[in-house]
């Protein structure tokens, strides 16, 4: 059973100091561009890191230190690559830096204390990393983590102006004549594929830093891999927007399964849902998304988009209607969600985007008419921690997607009225 926090108790509760810091060594010593990493904490948007060059005795650990010769609060994942000969004075040879990291909010202020000072040898003999290390996904390894829509990961070189991402058909380590069948950019550590990817043969991806003009800065990474397979007999898909597609807390992406609440479930469900759909976008790409993989049931949510634009539930019902006779013509039992609260102020604050002000009201419409569905009440799951109607900070900070206790209570809610909800979906005509 899932305890949630009273609001007072949860805004924000204090976070523990950062564990599980690289250790190193004189015998283990790091380069000079090196991959610092730590235990992921989910509640961090980003983290701050100090570096020193002795060792900073009596420090504060709630607060910064003057000693530091670098700070950046620009962490936006559990891992960093400073660029050492920029900040100690020993270019060339070995050299002993000190380093501690702490967790912010979404605000960057501090939401727990700096971890105890870490010592970081360091030396020139060491190659420095030239591949971005990749953030792995562990797709294909639980509930939820089959995604038509992957996301790709990885650790940011910091000297990077920006990455390419090779997808393949072919494993390009043991086939070197294969060719990508796509290639993506961007400047970030992270990227959603525009395209669904299925096929009962597995996909490869790797990733490489490139410079300010366009060339290769180092080599590629490591290949990773991941299968999303029509012939795995998928009884149970989700199809929906960025909510069920997964992410989270400004932070996380699909690819960090704790903020999805497929994960959660007590059974397996393959993901076919694309951050950013609008309903009329599932309704168009049904037969490309849903028909490879005729699962016996959809569960289908989505909408928020939709309403808190400028659409009208008589909209998306009538999109709901249309997916709902695609179900019926091809023997698909579709599942409706209700939509949950959602936080015009903090979708501001995080996205900048406005919200239409008759949402609450548009919202209530198209819940009514999902109950009228084969439907799980999953609004009825967070409404109960939203007495003034508004999705609360500790359940989303963005306003709009569920954090980890959110996405649990909704699929605690799921796996609480699913064979009642199957069965109305087997009566359903």
């Amino acid at each position: 059973m899932i305890v949630a926090p009273t609001p007072a108790q949860a805004a924000f509760f204090p976070q523990p100091a950062p564990s599980g810091l690289t250790q190193t060594s004189e015998e283990s010593p790091l380069s000079f561009s090196p991959i610092l990493s730590w235990n992921k904490n989910f509640e961090a948007i980003a983290y701050e890191i100090e570096i020193f060059q002795q060792y900073p005795a009596d420090c504060d650990p709630d607060d910064t230190d003057s000693r530091a010769v670098f700070r950046t609060p620009y962490i936006f994942m559990n891992a960093y690559n400073p660029l050492l000969s920029d900040i100690t004075s020993v270019p060339h040879g070995e050299a002993l830096l000190w380093w501690r990291v702490r967790t912010l909010g979404l605000n960057q202020q501090p939401i727990g204390p700096f971890s105890e000072p870490t010592a970081l040898y360091i030396s020139s003999t060491v190659p420095p990393v030239n591949a971005p290390p990749v953030h792995l996904a562990n797709y294909n390894e639980g509930h939820g983590t089959t995604l038509l829509y992957p996301v790709y990961n990885w650790v940011r070189l910091t000297a990077a102006a920006s990455f390419e991402v090779q997808v393949f058909d072919n494993d390009p380590d043991n086939t070197p004549a294969a060719q990508p069948i796509a290639s993506l950019s961007t400047e970030a550590s992270e990227i959603y594929d525009p395209d669904p990817r299925y096929s009962n043969e597995p996909f490869y991806w790797r990733v490489r830093a490139l410079n300010a003009d366009g060339s290769p800065q180092g080599n590629w990474s490591d290949t990773s891999s991941f299968r999303t397979a029509p012939e795995d007999d998928w009884t149970v898909a989700v199809f929906g927007d960025s909510i069920s597609h997964g992410g989270g807390h400004i932070s996380y992406s699909p690819a960090d399964f704790e903020y999805s609440w497929l994960a959660h479930l007590a059974f397996s469900a393959i993901n076919l849902s694309q951050s950013g759909n609008l309903t009329e976008d599932m309704l168009a790409h049904f037969d490309q998304d849903v028909l490879p993989f005729h699962p016996h049931y959809l569960i289908i949510m989505g909408g928020s988009n939709d309403l808190r634009a400028a659409y009208s539930a008589a909209d998306v019902i009538a999109n709901m209607e249309g997916i709902k006779e695609k179900c019926r013509q091809n023997g698909i039992k579709p599942i409706f969600l209700t939509l949950p609260p959602i936080n015009p102020e903090n979708i501001k604050r995080a996205f900048d985007e406005d919200t239409d002000p008759d949402w609450p009201e548009k919202f209530a419409v198209f819940n009514d008419y999902l109950r009228q569905q084969p439907h799980i009440d999953t609004a009825k799951a967070l409404e109960a921690y939203s007495p003034d109607g508004l999705l609360p900070d500790w359940l989303g900070i963005d306003g709009l997607h569920e954090d980890v206790i959110g996405k649990e209570l909704m699929a605690a809610r799921v796996n609480a009225e699913w064979t009642a909800a199957c069965a109305a979906a087997d009566a359903w005509q």
